[in-house]
């Protein structure tokens, strides 16, 4: 056999990614640009010193768990576009608790993290049970509270938390999860504490899907509901439930953000693409824990390196957008890569 399907199934999003950046060096190239200056430069940006290596892994942090939420649903059979508002939601509870109380570290920091995964649950239980019980297409509902999560939290930052301000007061140092001491060791960059728990909560993921009843329950309801079902599962409850996790993860990203990089929450004029980026995230990660981690360790080098690339190469930070967009092509179109794949196993049997 040439080819196992496990092998299949770790190459194709291997090769996705080369042919996204190999499409990339040729538009660069076409356009007048040296690739190997430009992708040299994308790798300075992410990698060249402490600094940026400490802003890289702060910007795959929130990536991470934004890519867990869109997994989770999808493992489930569900599709939940609306992550970046439970990123919103999620920002504003962690924020509110870190500015309206004075505890002990120990309390506060933990509440306020809680407080941003119960935000997110509670915006992917909506469409969940919306879904559950009524057929709705959590589709239309979670795009659709995307926008509702904007408007509110922008209203909430000017009416509720503050006087008609733009931006909310810092969150006291009991919160925050930012370290003087990681600050120190990369050169004062952003990374904080959160890295260490997406790197947990992947393990989560993996483990309830894997390891448990529940997860099993889950998976089989998003296979075939019919058959779980007959099988004497709640199909209502596991539905409802893997929006409310997968929300929980949305809700987290929104804490990195608001207790980590930037330790308060401003009024928004558009979305922070938190969410929308970890579709992709979760798209090229096969949907597995590992698989997502490795996926926004890769999204999170384009997007910090491509700020290095218009002043080291001259290349406009929109190329590396467009090299995004075609690994994502390339994976929504892995059914061709796995078919060739295919052809070479059945010959070569």
């Amino acid at each position: 056999m040439l080819f196992s399907n496990r092998m299949i199934n770790i190459l194709i999003p291997i090769i996705s990614v080369l042919l996204g950046l190999l499409s990339g060096a040729i538009i660069m190239f076409f356009f007048g640009y040296n690739p190997v200056e430009g992708y040299a430069a994308l790798w300075n940006g992410a990698f060249g010193d402490s600094y940026f290596f400490g802003e890289t892994i702060r910007q795959v942090t929130p990536y991470i768990l934004s890519g867990l939420a869109v997994a989770f649903a999808l493992r489930t059979g569900l599709l939940n576009i609306g992550v970046e508002g439970q990123v919103f939601v999620g920002w504003l509870a962690s924020v509110w608790v870190g500015i309206s109380f004075e505890l002990p570290m120990v309390i506060h920091l933990p509440l306020a993290v809680l407080a941003a995964a119960l935000a997110g649950a509670f915006w992917g239980f909506i469409p969940g049970i919306l879904k559950a019980k009524l057929g709705v297409h959590e589709v239309i509902v979670t795009i659709m509270m995307n926008y509702i999560a904007l408007y509110i939290s922008n209203e909430m930052v000017r009416s509720v938390l503050t006087d008609g301000a733009d931006r909310t007061p810092e969150i006291f140092p009991t919160a925050s999860l930012a370290s003087e001491w990681l600050a120190s060791m990369t050169f004062y960059s952003r990374l904080h504490y959160g890295i260490l728990i997406a790197l947990f909560m992947a393990a989560v993921m993996w483990f309830v899907l894997n390891k448990t009843t529940t997860g099993f329950e889950l998976r089989s309801v998003g296979f075939n509901q019919n058959a779980s079902k007959y099988a004497g599962m709640n199909v209502s409850k596991n539905i409802v439930l893997a929006m409310v996790i997968s929300g929980a993860f949305a809700g987290l990203a929104g804490a990195m953000e608001g207790l980590g990089t930037f330790g308060y929450m401003n009024v928004k004029s558009g979305f922070t693409n938190i969410g929308f980026d970890g579709i992709a995230v979760a798209l090229l990660g096969a949907n597995t824990a590992l698989g997502v981690v490795l996926a926004a360790f890769l999204f999170g080098t384009l997007k910090i390196g491509a700020l290095n690339m218009p002043t080291e190469a001259g290349v406009p930070t929109e190329l590396v957008e467009i090299v995004i967009a075609l690994i994502i092509f390339f994976v929504a179109s892995s059914y061709i890569i796995r078919w060739v794949f295919l052809r070479f196993k059945k010959e070569g049997k």
